[in-house]
């Protein structure tokens, strides 16, 4: 590759490139008003995966994921005022456009027998609502005898009430969500009142989203900024950085909104790499642009882009092949969306580096002759950082590298103890009203994880329904399931004030006459489908434990593979069995998004270098870093999640840049024929300096997140940082020990 050649034709064409780069920053700005929020996972979940496919056809179905709660709190539901405020939420939900139904204490349905025969009406007459000592008593009767009511709508501990509201399909979920808080809250009620449930979820993701989005990013631009101005303490070595980065950013985030792509709580964290990956290429661009100034007048841009031409278009192949590497084994579409548009922003960033920070510099170059004065300043980070250091290396290269190793040992004790999760609470702080509702789910109500058993078969057969009823009094056995609700046990219940007998009848006939009493009314499009011939069981699963879920799965697997038939097909499905195989998923993305970065950075890099060597060595201090990465993760209790699970190959792409740059000049200084010495001080003094701006900047740009209120992306912005310094460490000392100690007698 003709790099003096390359570089000589960008800065020939610097106003072309100006004006394209412009063009195309209006054009992908205008499109950003497309971009979208979507932090639901269901919507991420593979239609590939039969669990989640079968969860995706029961909530388009029976809307059994489209529900949301509103917790009421007080120190006992059974007061006239408790009730009255029921009332309220129910009447305010009741009327909000999106919602099809809403069910409460105050408007349940309610069977039992009398002189005349079969009622069916409400559990509590809202027009008169208990208010003596005996009426709540026969209240609280009626509900704790009831395994529809306790525990469901009402807890054990009878502090707590849940009104329960349904979405219509294609409801705008954020809007809905958004109405129903701001009117709830405008009731002003004196008990505590929680959201949860998946619009509330999916609402309350986003709005964090948003404000980190709309918070941090300001604060990291800042920042890098600021210490950006202090090691260049020039206006181009501030600007053209963040130019790049933002141009970069919104570029990407342009063709997403453009493509009608959503932020997801993975993608949110796009504009955060970006700043970071497109600041570090134009550092090292402006830096060598700065020294080749100190001693050149002529060319100065093209001689200097000739120099990191080659750096540069490594780094970011490497870089983007750590981000595509996602798209392969990864289980959830929005790390897969993740992976393409980091890896496109990844692209611009190296293209707006090579092209147009070298067109702007050289448009506003100084025309005044070379200062000598400034040539000969000395720098701070060469004399009292890199010299020394360089020193350091030469004299005690075993012990450099005899302390990696201790490091690397100790690590990989730690990867052991990693522990996986895929518990969406962990997303929230520890006082959030989000994570207190979840809370109170678990506590007081069975949990918030729905499981769902889906039949096939006539809905008004006997058979179907007993079996129906079988499989809901064996899924009751586990621990972690409280209780269980169907159209079984609605004809069960029609049955017991009818008969006494709280069991499914036998004859046919006796069924459809029950059914008929239900025939019309709301609840019944949560069970069954209009044809009848499909129903669901709903339940809870409570654990978050992953052990749980796997014996639960394998507990209910057995009995649904022995009971099954052709008149009674039975499936089960639920956020339990999809947290299973995203578990999974997390090991499998991570172990092949890793070897597939690992051997392709060593694969390209020794095809670019013309030396396999060249690729790994460039490799150890990387695989050093994430050993490390993984160790502190596993001693520090740092859970892998659907956040954290990017941290490697995010490391891995934009910490192989440092050894990259250490290991081609150092080539190009042996091709010089310069010696060992020389190769390597050069290397470390040089492109050194860029390494070490290029760190600070980056690990400070990401400890921003740890101002983040989403818990997940606090430990990313830790991990990312504590990466960076460690692979810049590596690139500036494992590297060249090992450089040292392989090649001492040549």
């Amino acid at each position: 590759m003709n790099t003096t050649k390359i570089s000589d034709s960008i800065v020939a064409l610097r106003w072309p490139i100006i004006i394209i780069v412009t063009i195309c920053t209006l054009f992908f700005g205008y499109h950003l008003k497309s971009l979208k929020i979507d932090a639901d996972i269901l919507s991420s979940l593979p239609d590939t995966d039969p669990n989640a496919l079968l969860l995706k056809i029961i909530s388009k179905n029976f809307g059994g994921n489209n529900i949301g709660v509103v917790i009421l709190e007080t120190d006992n539901i059974y007061q006239t005022k408790v009730l009255e405020d029921i009332r309220s939420i129910t009447d305010t939900l009741s009327v909000i456009d999106g919602i099809s139904s809403v069910s409460s204490l105050t408007n349940i349905i309610n069977i039992k027998g009398s002189e005349y025969g079969i009622e069916i009406g409400r559990l509590v007459d809202e027009n008169n609502f208990p208010n003596s000592p005996e009426a709540f008593e026969l209240l609280r009767n009626n509900v704790m005898s009831n395994a529809m009511y306790k525990g469901s709508i009402v807890s054990e501990d009878e502090t707590s009430s849940l009104i329960i509201f349904n979405l219509e399909d294609g409801a705008n979920v954020n809007d809905i969500a958004e109405n129903v808080i701001s009117n709830v809250s405008n009731l002003k009620l004196s008990e505590n009142i929680y959201y949860t449930g998946s619009p509330m979820l999916v609402t309350s993701i986003s709005d964090l989203m948003k404000r980190d989005f709309v918070l941090l990013l300001p604060i990291a631009f800042l920042v890098i900024g600021f210490i950006l101005f202090l090691s260049f303490r020039t206006i181009n070595g501030v600007i053209l950085p963040l130019l790049t980065a933002v141009i970069s950013i919104v570029w990407s985030l342009g063709i997403m909104g453009l493509m009608g792509y959503s932020m997801s709580m993975i993608s949110n964290n796009i504009p955060i790499i970006l700043l970071a990956i497109g600041s570090a290429y134009a550092i090292h661009v402006v830096n060598r642009i700065n020294i080749i100034s100190k001693t050149e007048n002529q060319d100065v841009v093209s001689k200097a882009l000739a120099y990191v031409l080659i750096p540069v278009i490594l780094a970011a192949i490497t870089t983007m092949i750590g981000f595509v590497s996602f798209v392969f084994g990864a289980y959830l579409q929005m790390i897969v969306d993740f992976g393409i548009f980091t890896s496109l922003g990844t692209l611009f960033a190296c293209l707006l580096s090579l092209f147009f920070v070298p067109a702007i510099m050289e448009v506003f170059k100084s025309k005044k002759e070379k200062d000598i004065s400034r040539a000969e300043r000395p720098s701070f980070l060469s004399n009292n950082v890199l010299k020394p250091l360089n020193t350091i290396l030469f004299k005690y290269p075993k012990l450099i590298l005899s302390i990696w190793l201790v490091l690397i040992v100790i690590s990989i004790f730690g990867v052991f103890s990693i522990k996986r999760s895929v518990n969406i609470q962990e997303y929230f702080k520890e006082g959030n009203p989000t994570r207190q509702a979840e809370k109170i789910m678990v506590d007081k109500f069975g949990g918030t994880k729905p499981v769902f058993v889906y039949f096939e078969g006539d809905m008004q057969d006997p058979e179907v329904l007993k079996k129906m009823i079988e499989t809901s009094e064996y899924m009751e056995q586990s621990p972690d399931i409280y209780t269980s609700m169907s159209i079984a046990h609605l004809i069960s219940e029609l049955n017991f004030a009818i008969t006494g007998n709280r069991k499914v009848p036998d004859d046919a006939e006796q069924i459809q006459q029950l059914w008929f009493l239900l025939d019309g009314n709301e609840i019944m499009s949560r069970f069954v489908n209009k044809d009848l011939t499909e129903g669901i069981i709903i339940t809870k699963f409570k654990s978050p434990d992953n052990d749980s879920k796997k014996e639960f799965a394998k507990y209910m697997n057995a009995f649904i593979e022995s009971n099954s038939t052709e008149n009674c097909k039975i499936q089960i499905t639920g956020m339990p069995f999809v947290d299973i195989t995203m578990d999974q998923s997390l090991i499998n993305s991570q172990i092949g998004s890793i070897s597939i970065a690992i051997i392709f950075m060593i694969f390209i890099v020794g095809l670019i270098l013309r030396s396999f060597l060249s690729g790994i060595y460039a490799s150890i201090p990387i695989i050093a870093t994430i050993i490390i990465l993984f160790g502190v993760m596993g001693i520090t209790g740092i859970s892998l999640n659907i956040a954290t699970v990017l941290v490697a190959s995010v490391a891995l792409g934009i910490g192989i840049d440092y050894s990259i740059h250490i290991i081609s000049h150092y080539n190009h200084s042996i091709k010089s024929n310069k010696c060992l010495k020389e190769a390597i001080t050069e290397a470390i003094t040089v492109s050194g300096s860029a390494i070490i701006i290029n760190v600070v900047a980056v690990s400070v740009g990401f400890m921003v997140l740890m101002f983040s209120v989403m818990v997940p992306l606090q430990y990313f912005g830790i991990l990312i940082a504590l990466s960076m310094i460690s692979s810049g460490l590596g690139a500036l000392t494992l590297l060249p020990v090992i450089l040292i100690l392989l090649n001492k007698n040549k």
